[in-house]
C-alpha cells in the first residue's frame, strides 16, 4: 500500500513559481512510475508530467513542455514539479500519483492519489 501526501500549493501571480512536493509512505523507489495530474474547476483531469522509477524518462503534457519539471528523490521517496512562468490558466488541484506500470498520463491507470493540492494563479 502507498501512502501519498502533497504539499507546496499556493496562491501567486502570472509568471511566479511554485514547487510541489509529494511525501510517498512505502518504497516507491524501484517500481513506481510517478507523476503529477491536475483538475480545474469545471474540467477533466489533465495527466501533467511523469517520471519513470529511476527517473529516466519523463513525460508532459504540451501545456507545460518548458515552464515545468518532474523531478524524484528515491532516498527520500519524495516527487517533485518545479513550475515556473506560471499561468492564469494553470490554476487547479494538483495530484499526486503513483502505481506499478509503464509511465504515461493517462490518470485513469493509477490506482494511488494523493488529496491534492490548490494552486491559483492570478493575472
Amino acid at each position: 500500500q502507498v501512502r501519498l501526501v502533497e504539499s507546496g500549493g499556493g496562491s501567486v501571480q502570472a509568471g511566479g513559481s511554485l514547487r510541489l512536493s509529494c511525501a510517498a509512505s512505502g518504497d516507491t523507489s524501484s517500481t513506481y512510475c510517478m507523476g503529477w495530474f491536475r483538475q480545474a474547476p469545471g474540467k477533466g483531469r489533465e495527466g501533467v508530467a511523469t517520471i519513470s522509477p529511476r527517473g529516466s524518462s519523463t513525460y508532459y503534457a504540451d501545456s507545460v513542455k518548458g515552464r515545468f519539471t518532474v523531478s524524484r528523490d528515491n532516498a527520500e521517496n519524495t516527487l517533485y514539479l518545479q513550475m515556473n512562468s506560471l499561468k492564469p490558466e494553470d490554476t487547479a488541484m494538483y495530484y499526486c500519483a503513483a502505481d506499478q506500470i509503464p509511465c504515461g498520463l493517462v490518470g485513469g491507470r493509477y490506482n494511488y492519489w494523493g488529496q491534492g493540492t490548490q494552486v491559483t494563479v492570478s493575472s
